[in-house]
């Protein structure tokens, strides 16, 4: 796995494909490989890119007080120091914040901006069910087993668990043979996650724009969607109707129809 040294800390990093190059932001607690069902489709067109974030996966997880803006901050350096001047960008959940910050803060690196089960502002319930989840992580002493126990629950509807537990337990299997994160970094992450505000950032973003949802999605629910809609002009929107906060992993084949469709037609 490659790894460079950018923003004063080492990120690991995979490559995959060719053509334009695609970065991925990976979602709370996650690694580069949560883009797992994605990339195979995506490399086909594209030159994906998929990065670990600060206190994930392999790279670098130092102590103090992580923000949006400073994963932002990793990733355009990170950019440039594997000699990236543009990319498309995507994102989902922590991922998607992060990309409000890169495509605000610095527009010229971000040629198209896709924002999966993202949010504008932390609101009380969502900083309610974060709290959970440290709580969970506390008392299990494991992040890996909160995201199963904890975490897993808001990501897919209940009627994916009836129809299909095998693969609930896949997916569980996967989270555990990926590299565990250590609860102080989780809790770093979190932090970021609660006190996220990009409110100033949604005018400065001038690339295309998609925003996703998934309909039974209570924690980053369409109740951003107007702000986040009328915010980042010209933007659209588009509502995954089965599915939570995971249309990643809950409708891979929609998911990835949808969101290449809107991909290929940001090339050139």
């Amino acid at each position: 796995m490659p790894k460079i040294k950018a923003n004063g800390i080492t990120l690991n990093f995979e490559q995959q494909g060719s053509g334009e190059p695609l970065l991925l932001i990976p979602y709370l607690a996650a690694d580069n490989a949560c883009y797992a069902f994605q990339v195979a489709d995506y490399a086909k067109h594209f030159t994906c890119i998929s990065v670990d974030p600060r206190g994930a996966g392999e790279s670098d997880k130092p102590a103090g007080a992580y923000s949006m803006e400073l994963f932002a901050d990793d990733v355009a350096a990170f950019m440039q120091a594997i000699g990236i001047e543009r990319a498309h960008v995507s994102g989902l959940s922590l991922g998607a914040a992060t990309g409000m910050w890169l495509a605000g803060k610095y527009p010229q690196r971000v040629k198209s901006l896709s924002l999966h089960s993202g949010w504008t502002k932390s609101d009380p319930f969502l900083k309610v069910v974060l709290e959970g989840w440290r709580t969970i992580a506390k008392g299990l002493d494991s992040v890996t087993e909160m995201i199963i126990q904890g975490i897993f629950p808001w990501c897919f509807t209940p009627e994916l668990y009836a129809a299909k537990p095998d693969y609930i337990d896949q997916l569980a299997a996967f989270v555990r043979s990926r590299p565990k994160q250590p609860l102080e970094a989780f809790i770093s992450q979190s932090s970021a996650v609660i006190a996220h505000d990009a409110l100033s950032q949604l005018g400065r973003i001038k690339a295309p724009t998609q925003i996703t949802f998934g309909r039974h999605d209570l924690v980053c629910s369409t109740r951003f969607s107007d702000a986040m809609r009328n915010g980042i002009k010209g933007s659209e929107v588009f509502v995954f109707e089965n599915c939570a906060h995971a249309p990643i992993y809950e409708d891979v084949a929609g998911f990835n129809e949808r969101s290449l469709s809107f991909l290929k037609r940001q090339v050139g």
